[in-house]
């Protein structure tokens, strides 16, 4: 496996290149945070909900949440798929998506200075082309930090409340068929890579979560760690934009 400097990929790309990034903040006029996030042809809106209350197994105990909900459009993809809530069936993928998101941004949540409030994260793909669930996440924090601020100036949070503990993004990584470990890899690349990995990563460089499977040949400890320098690499500048987003007026 190599990380070549002078390769190129399929897009022009070089290995350790994300894809041309956008993070619009404040996109919806209803939410208390949003923000519509596009890797390349992937777009995602996400948007934060904020609500005095919590799910009744917290209430009382002077602690907030932070959940999320995923969802793709019916033609994000080239064809049609059903809308899950008319099926009436929340797919496995769903699920699993969701967790991923809600976790990710719990991880720099200090839920106790939050005090008892609740922040819902939706977040809708509006068109999908590969690490829909790693925009999601990166998109997911910006609608965040909006709805806390939003909440502090309405006085449901303290003014001096320190709610976020860090910063948090996501990207994936992989190694293509010619061995080349890989940085944001749109459909093309995921559909044929030999392992894929979705890694969850802080301002700080700490991991939140690591997802990476063998698809093929199954991969070394080295090789595992070149695509963990590749995917903290790649938050690192994930987080850059993230703070330029949220400093834009």
């Amino acid at each position: 496996m190599s990380t070549t400097s002078d390769y190129l990929r399929h897009d022009g790309r070089l290995a350790n290149q994300l894809r041309d990034v956008t993070i619009t903040r404040g996109w919806s006029s209803q939410a208390e945070g949003s923000a519509l996030i596009d890797f390349g042809g992937t777009r995602v809106l996400c948007t934060a909900s904020f609500e005095s209350d919590v799910p009744r197994w917290l209430r009382g105990r002077g602690t907030g949440w932070v959940t999320a909900e995923y969802a793709m459009l019916p033609r994000a993809t080239n064809t049609r798929n059903s809308r899950e809530s008319v099926k009436g069936k929340i797919g496995g993928r769903t699920h699993e998506i969701s967790r991923l998101i809600g976790r990710a941004l719990r991880a720099v949540v200090d839920t106790k200075a939050l005090g008892e409030n609740m922040i819902t994260l939706d977040c809708d793909v509006l068109q999908a082309d590969g690490g829909t669930r790693t925009a999601a996440i990166t998109g997911a924090y910006v609608a965040l930090v909006e709805a806390i601020e939003w909440a502090r100036q309405e006085g449901h949070v303290g003014r001096k409340a320190e709610v976020l503990t860090d910063s948090v993004s996501a990207i994936s990584v992989g190694v293509l068929p010619d061995g080349h470990a890989v940085l944001d890899l749109p459909y093309t690349e995921d559909s044929t890579a030999g392992t894929d990995m979705n890694v969850v990563v802080t301002g700080s460089g700490d991991f939140v979560e690591v997802q990476g499977t063998a698809e093929g040949a199954p991969f070394t400890r080295s090789q595992m760690d070149e695509l963990l320098d590749l995917a903290v690499a790649g938050c690192a500048q994930l987080s850059e934009m993230q703070k330029q987003a949220l400093d834009a007026a």
